[in-house]
């Protein structure tokens, strides 16, 4: 693609064809020189006689034509021109989810599925509806990973989205290490508002952050903190590998277990970072909580200007059109290439 000026050809490479206008006078004119002319009857009696205007117009076929040639190779160049920009103003925050994918997060209280795969739902209709945001993941256990960084590729996010699974990191629940891990994905981020989506459903118990460490360094880095705690806390169905005792074979069980979420802690980190708490205890609950974040976290930003462009392929194409039809009825009226 070519730009000059506001000009741009979108098909740059039929430009080539354009030299077959200077050829077809190059032709021509090779042709005259050898002496080539057009033999008509009472030619003799032409001789001595004031040439009129065909001399001097002899070439204008060859001209036109060659002109219409130069036109058609520009026109299948598809030109372009552009003048107006437009500076599109949207909403947009950086925001970094935090998922816990510690053993527990396999609760079947959010039936028919567990707690992260409905987890892994909910974010990912949330992170569809914000395609202007930079949305990042983190996931954490008894140590915490970043699966993506922000970005608005919303493809990439979804795919590493789909690749989290319980048992990817070692046991356990570490809240402060998965919001520092989150606050370092943010730690260059130039948007006015930055966010930290903290799902668990636990208590911290692994870890070498503490999460009070953690919160003061998002209160510092100026990081709101919105805190979820996942399903319905004390018994609740797990699934278990045991050993049948028949058989002697691994079975998959469920029991009843007791979780515990630490309501407090999650309640502090929200409040000291300007966020909110939320409790979700099944899909639906989960889902209106992202919906209320939705709903929170708006900002206007300015993305990059573009530029529209205005086809004229069809204009350039129809003066094309009408300088053949001009070259075919020159010839037509019989002003061809004479010698002088």
């Amino acid at each position: 693609m070519t730009d000059w000026a506001g000009f741009r050809f979108q098909d740059p490479v039929w430009l080539w064809a354009a030299l077959l206008g200077p050829l077809v006078l190059i032709a021509v004119f090779l042709r005259e020189r050898q002496g080539r002319a057009v033999v008509f009857p009472g030619a003799a009696r032409l001789k001595g006689q004031p040439a009129g205007l065909r001399v001097p117009l002899r070439h204008a076929p060859a001209l036109v034509a060659a002109l219409a040639l130069v036109t058609g190779a520009l026109a299948l160049a598809r030109p372009q021109h552009g003048t107006l920009k437009e500076d599109v103003t949207t909403r947009g925050v950086d925001i970094v989810v935090a998922l816990d994918v510690s053993g527990s997060m396999a609760a079947e209280d959010f039936q028919p599925r567990n707690r992260l795969a409905v987890a892994k739902d909910v974010v990912a209709e949330f992170v569809k509806r914000r395609p202007n945001d930079r949305i990042g993941l983190v996931a954490f256990a008894g140590k915490s990973l970043t699966k993506s960084p922000p970005t608005t590729d919303s493809a990439v996010l979804l795919r590493q989205l789909e690749d989290v699974r319980l048992e990817m990191l070692p046991d356990g629940t570490a809240i402060g290490s998965g919001l520092a891990t989150s606050l370092t994905r943010l730690r260059r981020s130039q948007a006015r508002s930055k966010v930290i989506v903290l799902v668990t459903d636990g208590a911290n118990n692994a870890g070498e952050i503490d999460p009070a460490t953690a919160t003061d360094l998002a209160r510092a880095m100026e990081v709101r903190v919105y805190a979820i705690g996942v399903g319905r806390g004390g018994q609740v169905p797990m699934p278990v590998r045991v050993q049948d005792p028949f058989t002697g074979k691994i079975v998959q069980r469920t029991v009843m277990t007791e979780v515990q979420i630490d309501e407090d802690l999650l309640k502090k980190i929200a409040d000291r970072t300007g966020g909110e708490f939320f409790r979700a205890t099944d899909s639906a609950s989960l889902r209106h909580i992202f919906d209320r974040i939705d709903q929170l976290e708006k900002s206007e930003i300015k993305l990059s200007a573009y530029r529209r462009y205005r086809e004229l392929f069809f204009p350039v194409l129809a003066g094309a059109a009408g300088l053949f039809a001009m070259a075919g009825a020159l010839w037509s009226a019989g002003l061809r290439v004479a010698p002088a």
